[in-house]
């Protein structure tokens, strides 16, 4: 009977585990770039309980009585990199990806260290030194590194293979890298990935730069409220089921005990 009130316990865990990533998809819904998260759960390894020094087995053969299920065990974290839609903004330096690849990032740290994130989130702006920046002001790069334009060319076109021209003037090109293995990425912030040690990365080749466009996130609030109303309610199974073992538990030793 105990055993049940930790399967319960498990349930509810991962119940809220799921929520909190739930919650996380909804708030970011409007995020440019941002790509949904889900979970996966699996039940724990099935444990055998055995009999030992039994004189009617063969010697030191322990056997089998059954199995103990320990409920659900919270499983991994996982991306789901669909295209999220386009929407038009009209500004000359948002920039949508459709296809594979990531925008290269040149990130700074508070320590002032550096290194290269990805993102699809093309919501960038120029400097009034004429870098190609993010919104937070971290620099795109190009193929030759820092994408540094005119901040006086009468007009800049960013074609879809990347190559950006100003005056009708091929001045530089941007930076799109794909990975073998998304799941070697992993988030960092709301919008960027980090590649981890062993990650494959490739320039990209499957793309279409769309300027005056940015990605919005790829997640539909309608599907995500109604796997919110599946969680609550399985939680809420798990805790009744948690409530009805406590009254089991309390006739057994207030009443049942007094016999």
């Amino acid at each position: 009977m105990l055993r049940g009130l930790y399967t319960a316990y498990t349930g509810m865990l991962n119940e809220q585990y799921r929520m909190d990533i739930m919650s996380n998809n909804l708030a970011n819904a409007d995020t440019v770039g941002f790509k949904k998260e889900g979970s996966t759960s699996q039940a724990y390894s099935e444990v055998m309980a055995v009999k030992i020094k039994d004189t009617t087995e063969d010697p030191n053969t322990p056997k089998r009585l059954g199995n103990m299920s320990l409920g659900v065990k919270i499983g991994e974290t996982y991306t789901d990199f669909s295209q999220g839609s386009l929407r038009d903004t009209g500004n000359t330096f948002d920039l949508a990806l459709s296809g594979d690849g990531f925008f290269n990032i040149e990130f700074t740290n508070k320590a002032g260290e550096t290194s290269t994130k990805y993102t699809r989130a093309g919501n960038f702006t120029l400097t009034k030194d004429g870098y190609l920046t993010t919104k937070d002001g971290d620099y795109v790069l190009g193929e030759n590194g820092r994408i540094q334009l005119s901040t006086t060319a009468g007009n800049t076109v960013i074609a879809e293979d990347g190559s950006i021209y100003q005056d009708d003037e091929l001045v530089t090109k941007l930076k799109i890298t794909e990975f073998e293995d998304t799941n070697y990425l992993t988030h960092y912030g709301e919008s960027m990935w980090d590649a981890k040690e062993g990650a494959v990365a490739n320039d990209a080749t499957d793309f279409r730069i769309h300027q005056g466009y940015v990605e919005m996130s790829n997640i539909s609030v309608v599907t995500e409220m109604v796997n919110m109303i599946s969680i609550q309610r399985q939680y809420e199974a798990n805790q009744k089921l948690i409530t009805t073992y406590d009254e089991s538990l309390d006739k057994s030793v207030n009443q049942i005990g007094r016999v």
